[in-house]
């Protein structure tokens, strides 16, 4: 389900992932693309290659954290294309997301791709 305002989504994300040390964004393969000291973290997705969802996608510890987030909440998360192999996860933003949620897996991703002198932030 696509949100009703991509670009109201975008900025509270954008908002919540520049808050974090070091952080900037950049255009990845045509989409929003959120990084800390060159490494990416978070990717926003909103209709992307048509796939009909509004989603962040974050990094996960490995695949065993992955499949358990998509084995427990499988309306939130999913695998987004192309990023999935490596431990990625789509987080949903469709409808009214818990952004206390997804600021959580916001921080989450950014400690995993953060240099270990910010990762204890």
């Amino acid at each position: 389900m696509l949100s009703a305002d991509p670009d109201a989504v975008l900025e509270r994300l954008r908002a919540a992932c520049l808050a974090l040390p070091e952080t900037d964004e950049i255009i990845s393969h045509g989409i929003p693309a959120f990084r800390v000291a060159g490494k990416m973290f978070a990717y926003f997705r909103h209709n992307h290659h048509g796939d009909d969802t509004t989603a962040v996608c974050v990094k996960t510890s490995g695949r065993d954290e992955q499949e358990m987030l998509i084995e427990a909440d499988p309306e939130l998360f999913s695998r987004p294309a192309y990023l999935w192999p490596s431990g990625w996860v789509a987080m949903s933003l469709a409808g009214d997301p818990d952004w206390g949620h997804v600021e959580g897996r916001l921080l989450t991703s950014w400690r995993l791709a953060a240099p270990k002198r910010l990762a204890a932030i």
